[in-house]
């Protein structure tokens, strides 16, 4: 990671989260009368204030919970935390495959 984290790279580590936890790549698709159904176990950045945080979709109208117990952070403070979400998960799943 650069000096700077940007959007980029906060994208790229959600983007390895879903796929890592076989959640949907996207927040939501078009059902077939042309409305739009959220996709439940998404992960997604939800900005405010000036600042980040990660969200998981919970229902299909687009309720969110927050998975890390984090309000708005910084780029940076939310890279980290993010990253060590996906660190815990990933040993959870290695020590699954352990046993």
């Amino acid at each position: 990671m650069s000096t700077r984290t940007t959007q980029k790279d906060l994208e790229g580590l959600v983007n390895r989260l879903n796929r890592i936890t076989n959640s949907p790549a996207t927040y939501s698709d078009k059902q077939e009368n042309g409305r739009f159904k959220s996709n439940i176990g998404h992960y997604h950045l939800d900005k405010a204030y000036g600042g980040v945080k990660l969200a998981r979709v919970v229902n299909e109208s687009g309720g969110i919970t927050c998975p890390c117990s984090m309000g708005y952070e910084t780029k940076k403070d939310a890279y980290y935390i993010i990253a060590a979400f996906i660190a815990g998960i990933e040993a959870q799943q290695n020590e699954g495959g352990a046993k």
